[in-house]
């Protein structure tokens, strides 16, 4: 398959590209709840909007209401949401939870979707038990209770998990703390008895919680699929999270490094463009070498993923790892070009920097994929 869009994919591109710039573009979002700090973190009206464009539901099944496109697609959306870093529930939201919804039952879903795609509610998703993203170990204990489960644990850094109306709750059923099996999914609604939150603010100005769930009932129709086989579906919906987050850290390197070669064109020192001085260009052509190779990943992996391909494991921690490199490279490049004043609060360029920290971060950092990447080649 070709890596660049087709003709609907660039519509599509168009159509997200003006809305972002235009509703979620940084002065308008990002700088404004950061200013006012905010407790969500992002704002409920533009999430509105969102859902009035359809992008709420894209990756929802058209039988249960939402526009049933690919991740292609969705990661058009991301990577717009990456370049104006617009404060947004649609990667934790419209990608990772509606993935693991796919496997809900029909009852499920029609408790959760309808307001998921009309930009009513938000969802999170808490797997992670430590500092870092290690999926593979998950001692939050879901043991049987009646016709339901008694759960209880902690999970660290659930983005939105405060702000989110259902919880995608990863507990084992079953089994050792390492184990393969023996992992059930649950949505856990937000108002059950013995949850608390302890909400943190991450150095991008975004919102993550650590839960604690102590005694929680939940019915048994909490559950996402089967009981003890929750790992297949686990392993689907953090594949779908890390392109998607590849795609949003596309939109991250492409935005500082078009904001830094602008600047280039614009600064002068000693009564020249800096953009003229021969080290500065070799620079920025490697960086734009760079971000172009990993933008070439992250839409194989895209692809892959919608075309249900065995590889497409192995390729969204490609795509993962390279967008880190490729990121980081560009945010560091940008403040270093800017001098001084990229490192003030007054430019645009730090907000990158930032952003790209925390996202990195998310669902498993460089290193982590690419000793997965390494492993799952046989090394």
């Amino acid at each position: 398959m070709p890596l660049y869009h087709d003709e609907d994919q660039a519509m599509l591109a168009d159509t997200a590209t003006s809305f972002m710039a235009d509703e979620g573009n940084i002065a308008k979002q990002l700088r404004h709840w950061r200013d006012r700090d905010c407790p969500d973190g992002f704002g409920h009206a533009l999430w509105k909007q969102m859902a009035e464009m359809g992008f709420t539901g894209m990756l929802v099944d058209e039988d249960d209401g939402g526009l049933g496109m690919g991740h292609v697609e969705a990661g058009i959306v991301l990577e717009q949401i990456g370049r104006n870093l617009t404060p947004s529930p649609f990667l934790t939201s419209s990608v990772l939870a509606a993935t693991a919804l796919k496997h809900g039952s029909a009852e499920m879903k029609g408790r959760y979707l309808p307001g998921l795609i009309e930009g009513e509610s938000v969802f999170a998703v808490a797997i992670d038990e430590t500092a870092k993203h290690r999926p593979g170990r998950i001692t939050t204990r879901a043991e049987k209770s009646g016709n339901g489960f008694k759960l209880n644990g902690a999970k660290t850094f659930v983005i939105q998990g405060a702000s989110a109306d259902m919880l995608v709750v990863a507990a084992r059923t079953s089994g050792g703390d390492e184990d393969n099996d023996g992992v059930t999914l649950f949505a856990v609604p937000k108002d059950a008895s013995g949850i608390s939150q302890d909400p943190v603010r991450l150095v991008d100005s975004s919102v993550a919680s650590h839960i604690k769930f102590d005694g929680v009932e939940l019915d048994g129709d909490a559950v996402i699929g089967e009981v003890d086989a929750g790992r297949d579906i686990l392993n689907s919906m953090l594949t779908a999270g890390r392109v998607g987050a590849a795609a949003e850290g596309i939109g991250v390197a492409s935005g500082a490094m078009d904001m830094t070669i602008d600047y280039l064109k614009q600064r002068k020192q000693f009564g020249t463009l800096i953009g003229e001085f021969q080290a500065l260009q070799h620079r920025a052509s490697h960086l734009y070498s760079e971000v172009e190779i990993a933008r070439a990943a992250v839409i194989k992996a895209q692809q892959l993923l919608d075309a249900g391909a065995e590889s497409a494991e192995l390729m969204s921690s490609v795509a993962k790892a390279k967008v880190a490199k490729s990121a980081g490279l560009a945010v560091k490049e940008g403040v270093q070009m800017h001098g001084g004043i990229g490192m003030t609060d007054e430019y645009d360029i730090g907000l990158y920097m930032k952003r790209d920290r925390a996202l990195q971060e998310f669902l498993g950092d460089a290193y982590f994929h690419a000793n997965r990447v390494a492993e799952m080649s046989g090394y």
